[in-house]
């Protein structure tokens, strides 16, 4: 039966070859478009991962009104969430200055963070000097980022240099807890150690470039003596609340889901998923569109076909009944036609997925692998990446899909085949 299928498309060379290249050219035509598509929600993700993490959300507690408050209990509840890798308060003292850095004569005039050291690293920090510490031993233990040098200034000039005035990682750094009353108090200080540079990226939280990191709990210590020092008094009925938290989980699909568990205790959360998704959703539906229109050119191939398998049994009506004379069953002689079909759609489909690499790679030189194309002359103002991607799931599913097409379109006249009446079909010239 495959010998006889073969040498039957063999035997009209240039219909066969016409027949194959509309499904060629329908099979491009979705390949190219759907690659495109996907080209175009990646361009959107890379987008969005210079904004900012995907899969980190911020948590916000300026004012909220809520029962629970954004405290210790409550980090522990978050950070053994499920999907939930890390977490870590962003704390920032009381009274701005309370803990002043000084390096000789020269001050430190940014900001000051207490965070959870262990989990910079899982946030995705990077150092562009020395190493983010992970022992448990943080005490007089800082990380400085990259452009915080130029926060240093000396009090006593009011010259501005264009050059950092401390080496952070060299020159010998203290922390003083600053006195503001009017007597003479000797101000603790501590000597402390940069261990690390941290890369300036604006799309953390909170931002490394220009500021300074302690560690929380030791920050929360230095802090009290500021308050011991200068005859703060503490309200003990006060409850202690973050204003602001950062959660990092395992992968973006978990995100919306652990940002509702968040909102469901009142905090108000922000994260990159409100902007993903819904640009998530447009590539979807541009993906509709952009198949569909593939699958349009991918419909009249299957008529194609079709007609191809009609005309071939009308020429061969007097072979048809030989074979039923000769005994031949009526499911062989469905399948032999079936499987005419079927190898013209799949052949179709082959030469199509080369070709369509072959654009694709086109489309990808051309663009440099950005940029965008416009389409429709800017109607509607539907824009494509400017590069497109072929998964192999895409390979895969347009061979199916090409054979599938062929099997289909050739189903009809396999079974009007089959009902031919034998001795009709003999006698017909």
């Amino acid at each position: 039966m495959i010998a006889m299928c073969l040498s039957n498309l063999l035997k009209r060379k240039v219909r066969t070859l016409l027949t194959v290249m509309g499904v060629v050219i329908g099979t491009c035509a979705i390949v190219i478009m759907v690659s495109l598509g996907l080209g175009l929600q990646k361009a959107q993700e890379d987008a969005l991962a210079e904004m900012g993490d995907l899969t980190v959300i911020t948590i916000y507690n300026y004012g909220t009104v809520t029962d629970q408050p954004l405290d210790d209990t409550m980090i522990e509840n978050f950070r053994n969430t499920d999907h939930v890798t890390a977490v870590t308060p962003v704390y920032s003292p009381e009274e701005w200055g309370a803990v002043q850095i000084v390096s000789g004569k020269y001050q430190y005039g940014g900001g000051v963070y207490g965070v959870d050291f262990e989990a910079l690293k899982a946030l995705g920090f990077q150092t562009d000097a020395g190493e983010i510490p992970t022992d448990g031993n943080y005490e007089n233990i800082v990380l400085i980022g990259a452009e915080a040098g130029y926060n240093f200034y000396d009090p006593r000039s009011s010259k501005w240099s264009d050059e950092p005035l401390v080496d952070v990682m060299e020159d010998k750094l203290e922390a003083v807890v600053r006195y503001t009353g009017d007597g003479k108090k000797k101000e603790p200080s501590f000597k402390i150690r940069c261990a690390a540079v941290l890369t300036s990226d604006w799309s953390k939280t909170p931002s490394p470039g220009w500021n300074v990191f302690f560690d929380l709990n030791w920050l929360k210590e230095l802090e009290a003596e500021y308050r011991k020092l200068n005859g703060i008094k503490t309200d003990k009925n006060k409850v202690q609340s973050y204003q602001e938290v950062v959660v990092k989980v395992e992968d973006m699909k978990y995100v919306e889901e652990v940002e509702e568990y968040i909102r469901s205790f009142g905090y108000e959360t922000n994260s990159m998923e409100s902007i993903r998704k819904p640009m998530e959703e447009q590539a979807r539906s541009n993906q509709m569109i952009l198949g569909g229109l593939g699958a349009i050119s991918l419909l009249v191939a299957a008529l194609g076909i079709t007609n191809t398998m009609i005309m071939s049994i009308y020429e061969r009506t007097r072979e048809i009944g030989v074979m039923k004379v000769l005994g031949c069953l009526v499911s062989n002689i469905r399948t032999v036609f079936l499987m005419e079909a079927g190898v013209i759609g799949f052949m179709g489909g082959v030469i199509g997925v080369i070709i369509s690499y072959g654009i694709s790679f086109v489309i990808n030189t051309l663009s440099g692998g950005g940029g965008s194309v416009d389409i429709f002359g800017g109607m509607g103002g539907m824009t494509l990446g400017g590069y497109s991607i072929i998964p192999w799931w895409l390979v895969v599913g347009a061979l199916v899909f090409s054979m599938m097409v062929g099997l289909v379109s050739g189903f009809s006249p396999a079974n009007r085949a089959v009902k031919i009446s034998a001795l009709s079909a003999i006698r017909q010239e």
